[in-house]
Order: structure tokens, then C-alpha cells, then sequence
């Protein structure tokens, strides 16, 4: 149970949003209810619904690098056939990472030792996240490492470190 001032109420998200201020909900600080009422939520390593699917490894900041998706327990690459900016946009949208500035293949990050899980993915760039663009079959592949997919963002992302909001900061 919270003690302090409750700044959201009626909260509604359908899934698509990137973050909580996307949902629908009361006006922040605006609410009808007492903290007996309290949410909550508890992040876990091992779920891999969301951001945990993909990652980017191998670059100077989270926000860019060679493409890593996670499948059957184990990390793994992505091929740069049709690899394109609609992609690289989806990817740094899902991070949230900011807009793509480039999209580069051939293992521009360096060559990945892990399976090659993805190739000829297909993004419109409008797609919230990545798991909405056309992915193929995991493990269907023609490509060696030397194939690697990677993207360079524009931003950082906001998935760094831990995250509270409370009146007293």
C-alpha cells in the first residue's frame, strides 16, 4: 500500500502504447479512489512479450547495433536480406530508440555466434512493435552471420535502469 498522492485513476491501455502517458486515464492527479486501491507491476527478466524480444548488441549505446531477437530460450541473429529503414524503424520504436538513421547489413556490428533466427522480414515502418511486421518462419534462413542485420538510432532508449513515480521523486 502507497502512501502520498495518487496521480492516476481509471487507467486503460489496450497494449500498443509505448508508454503509460499514451493509455487513457483520468487527468493526471485527478482521481476517485484511495490506496487500498493501489496498482502494480513487477518486470521480469524472463518474459519475453515485449522489449526483452529484441536487443541490439555490439554498439557504442543501447540504441544501436547488430539485431538480436530472442527465440526457444536463446538469442539470436538476423539476416540483411530485404533488410531495409522501414525495419530499422520499427526496431528503434520498439526500443525506444528514436527514429532509424540507418539500416546497415552485413554484419556492420560484427558477426553474431548465435542462430540465425529471422530473414526477409517485412515492415511496413508504421508498426508499433517489431512482433507486428511480417517475420517468416524462426529458423528458416539462407544466410551465414556475415548476413547480420543491425540499425543505428537516432536516441537513447528508456529502458535503462530502474523507474518510479512517486511525489517525493
Amino acid at each position: 500500500q502507497g502512501s502520498g498522492r495518487i496521480w492516476l485513476d481509471n487507467v486503460n491501455c489496450t497494449g500498443t502504447e509505448a508508454t503509460l502517458s499514451q493509455c487513457q486515464a483520468r487527468p493526471w492527479g485527478s482521481n476517485s479512489c484511495d490506496h487500498h486501491k493501489d496498482a502494480g507491476v513487477v518486470c521480469s527478466d524472463a518474459d519475453t512479450s515485449g522489449q526483452r524480444l529484441l536487443r541490439l548488441v555490439n554498439g557504442s549505446s543501447s540504441c544501436l547495433g547488430r539485431v538480436e531477437v530472442f527465440h526457444d530460450q536463446k538469442w539470436g541473429t538476423v539476416c540483411d536480406d530485404t533488410w531495409d529503414l522501414h525495419d530499422a524503424a520499427v526496431v528503434c520504436r520498439h526500443l525506444g530508440c528514436g527514429t532509424a538513421l540507418s539500416a546497415p547489413g552485413s554484419a556492420h556490428f560484427g558477426q553474431g555466434s548465435d542462430p540465425i533466427w529471422l530473414d526477409d522480414i517485412r515492415c511496413r515502418g508504421t508498426e508499433s512493435t517489431f512482433t507486428e511486421c511480417e517475420l517468416g518462419n524462426w529458423g528458416e534462413h539462407n544466410c551465414g552471420h556475415s548476413e547480420d542485420a543491425s540499425v543505428v538510432c537516432s536516441g537513447n532508449s528508456r529502458l535503462q535502469g530502474p523507474g518510479r513515480v512517486s511525489q517525493d521523486g
